[in-house]
């Protein structure tokens, strides 16, 4: 490991979940991180099958400022839609077939001091066949059972089917019944994109929700961050993902991070710091990063 590691006490704010890790920061991952430092960020890195997971715990075994989430994203468990930004073009035979999720190989990541969650896991109905919804419930149910063995809180992607107000099922309300019957520990719901009905779902079950740089040019989630209770809300980036303004257009990085709390601090009418300050702090509490060396 890296002689010059550091506590978590140098961080101001926390990018609970991005993807460094991905084929997108070839040219420049360790300056992007470099520059998520110099902006007091720390950084949640997070795997979506066992190669970008490993890749993960390698940079989080390499940087103070770096911790990472292992598991298999439920668009990989079977044939899925190929992001040149996520895996390169040498990925097309990956999603050609799904992964199988390796107990054994995932657990053996997790015992890394720097995993600090299981993930990202859950439901996508966005661009799902009816038949691969069996095979995402059994995944998700195979990370639940280790995030219970190894004690990692769940880090959750649930997306629903397009368009909204379809009357097929709702990815959400599938995961939660998943979640009560199989999950013996909490979580974040990574990207939340419910309405403010089913934020309190999951705010009662015990899970908080993070907001990305969406909400900077969208108004469509401002009713669930306006009532989420201060202490139930973390910030990402999804970078390479949906970039803050006034950054848009470009790649996202975890430096922008602070863009996001203090759209959040704008939404609720409070003050940055004390939004950014909590944040912090929440972000301390689900993952324990002050029990991390």
């Amino acid at each position: 490991m890296n002689n010059q590691r550091r506590t978590s006490n140098g961080m101001k704010y926390f990018d609970a979940h991005t993807h460094v890790n991905f084929v997108a920061y070839n040219d420049d991952r360790e300056a992007s991180i470099v520059r998520a430092k110099e902006a007091e960020v720390g950084m949640n890195v997070v795997g979506t099958q066992l190669d970008t997971s490993r890749a993960a715990v390698e940079l989080a075994e390499k940087y103070d400022n770096v911790f990472a989430t292992i598991g298999l994203h439920p668009v990989h468990t079977a044939k899925s839609y190929h992001d040149v930004k996520e895996l390169g073009e040498g990925g097309k035979e990956f999603t050609s077939r799904g992964e199988v999720f390796d107990f054994a190989a995932y657990e053996t990541l997790g015992a890394s001091p720097r995993v600090i969650a299981i993930g990202e896991c859950g439901l996508d109905y966005y661009r799902v066949e009816e038949s691969t919804k069996d095979v995402q419930s059994k995944a998700f149910i195979e990370q639940i059972e280790l995030a219970n063995k190894l004690g990692k809180p769940l880090m959750l992607h649930i997306r629903n089917p397009l368009p909204q107000g379809s009357s097929e099922a709702s990815a959400y309300d599938d995961a939660l019944e998943i979640l009560k019957v199989h999950a013996k520990v909490k979580g974040d719901v990574h990207f939340f994109a419910g309405d403010w009905d089913t934020a309190k779902k999951f705010l009662d079950f015990g899970f908080t929700l993070s907001f990305t740089g969406v909400i900077t040019f969208t108004h469509d989630y401002d009713e669930a961050i306006r009532n989420t209770p201060l202490d139930m809300l973390l910030s990402e980036t999804d970078a390479p993902y949906v970039t803050p303004e006034p950054h848009r257009g470009k790649r996202n990085e975890s430096a922008y991070i602070p863009l996001i709390v203090q759209k959040i601090a704008d939404i609720r009418g409070e003050d940055f710091e004390k939004v950014a300050t909590r944040i912090m702090a929440n972000s301390r509490r689900v993952f324990g990063l002050d029990n991390i060396t």
